[in-house]
C-alpha cells in the first residue's frame, strides 16, 4: 500500500507543482489575454488555484504523517479541501462512529416550535450551552422557562444550580455518572421523567429536520451557507407546527362558538399567523430578497397544504 501512496503523492506534488507555475505566469503577465472577459477568468482561475494548493499541500503532509510516520491525531485536519472548516464528529454511535460536518444546536419550546438555533465554528462542549441557551429564551420570549430538559451531556452541578438561581422550577438533566442516593431518587420521580420525555420528543425534532427539510446534508457552499441552509430547514419545520397549532385552534373556535362567529374565529387565526411572520421577517436573516422569496415558497407549501390562509412576508 505504500508503494502506492508513494505513486500517488509523487503525482500530486507533480501537479501542485504545475498549478503554482501558471498562477506564477498569471500574476507576471506570461499568460494573458486581449479579451477583457478572458483575461477577467484568467486572474479568477488564478485566486482559485491560489487557494486550493495550499490545502492540497496540507493533505499530502497529512498523508504523509498517516501513511509513512503513523500518526494518525495531525493537528488541526484538513477533512475536505472544498470545505475547510469541515470537523470529525464522533459521538460514539455504533452505526456512525465517524461523521463530517459542523455542530448545530436545536432548542425548542411548547408545541414543538424552535425558539434558537445556533451552528458552531468549533464543537464546543454541551454542557457549555445551557446558560446560553436561558440566556437566548429570555432575550426573545422575554421569561425564564420553567422546565429545562436535555441529556446528560448537557450536565452539570454548576449549570444545575445557575439554572435554578435564574428562577428555573424543573432541571430534567440526568448524571448518569453520580453515585448519590437522593440524586438517582430524584431522577426516579415522575416529574423528572416526563421532563425526559420533552427531552426525547427533541431528539426527534433533530430527526425530522433531518429527513424533512435536508439538514442531513447541506447544500450550500461555506460557513455562511451552512447558517442559511440550517436557517431555512428550521423556519420550515417552525411553519409545520405553527400551522398545525392554529389549525387545531381554528377547529376549536369554530366548534365552540356559533355558526355566524366561526368567521371571526378564522379572522383571528389568519390574524396571529400574520403577525408572527410580520415579526420574523424583520430579522435581518430574511433581508436577503432571494431568501425572502424561499421562505415564501415554504410558507405557501407548509401553510396552505393545512388549510391555512395565505400570508406575505413584509421588510
Amino acid at each position: 500500500m505504500q508503494q502506492g501512496y508513494e505513486k500517488l503523492l509523487s503525482t500530486v506534488g507533480r501537479v501542485v507543482g504545475q498549478a503554482k507555475r501558471f498562477s506564477d505566469e498569471i500574476a507576471e503577465g506570461v499568460k494573458r489575454s486581449a479579451d477583457v472577459m478572458e483575461q477577467a477568468a484568467l486572474k479568477g482561475l488564478r485566486q482559485e488555484l491560489d487557494t486550493i494548493v495550499p490545502r492540497v499541500q496540507q493533505v499530502i503532509r497529512q498523508a504523509k504523517q498517516r501513511i509513512f510516520g503513523g500518526d494518525t491525531h495531525v493537528a488541526e485536519k484538513l477533512v475536505s479541501i472544498f470545505e475547510p472548516t469541515t470537523e470529525i464528529i464522533r459521538k460514539g454511535k455504533a452505526s456512525k462512529p465517524t461523521e463530517f460536518g459542523k455542530m448545530v444546536k436545536i432548542q425548542e419550546g411548547e408545541n414543538q416550535i424552535i425558539t434558537d438555533y445556533a451552528v458552531y465554528e468549533k464543537r464546543p462542549s454541551d454542557s457549555e450551552l445551557v446558560i446560553a441557551a436561558l440566556d437566548a429564551h429570555e432575550k426573545k420570549l422575554g421569561c425564564i422557562p420553567r422546565l429545562v430538559a436535555g441529556d446528560a451531556a448537557f450536565y452539570s452541578p454548576k449549570n444545575e444550580a445557575a439554572a435554578h438561581d435564574r428562577g428555573v422550577k424543573r432541571v430534567c438533566i440526568p448524571s448518569r455518572s453520580t453515585k448519590s442516593a437522593d440524586r438517582k431518587r430524584e431522577q426516579k420521580k415522575r416529574w423528572f421523567k416526563q421532563g425526559q420525555k420533552v427531552e426525547t420528543g427533541c431528539e426527534g425534532r433533530i430527526s425530522v429536520l433531518k429527513r424533512r427539510h435536508g439538514l442531513r446534508r447541506c447544500l450550500y457552499r461555506g460557513d455562511a451557507g451552512m447558517k442559511r441552509w440550517v436557517g431555512l430547514g428550521v423556519i420550515a419545520d417552525n411553519l409545520t407546527h405553527i400551522g398545525t397549532v392554529l389549525a387545531e385552534t381554528q377547529k376549536l373556535n369554530s366548534q365552540s362558538l356559533p355558526q355566524s362567529n366561526a368567521y371571526v374565529a378564522r379572522r383571528s387565526s389568519r390574524r396571529a399567523f400574520r403577525r408572527s411572520w410580520e415579526s420574523l421577517a424583520g430579522n435581518s436573516f430574511l433581508q436577503n430578497p432571494l431568501l425572502r422569496r424561499k421562505v415564501v415558497m415554504l410558507a405557501h407549501f407548509h401553510g396552505l397544504r393545512r388549510g391555512l390562509a395565505s400570508f406575505a412576508l413584509t421588510g
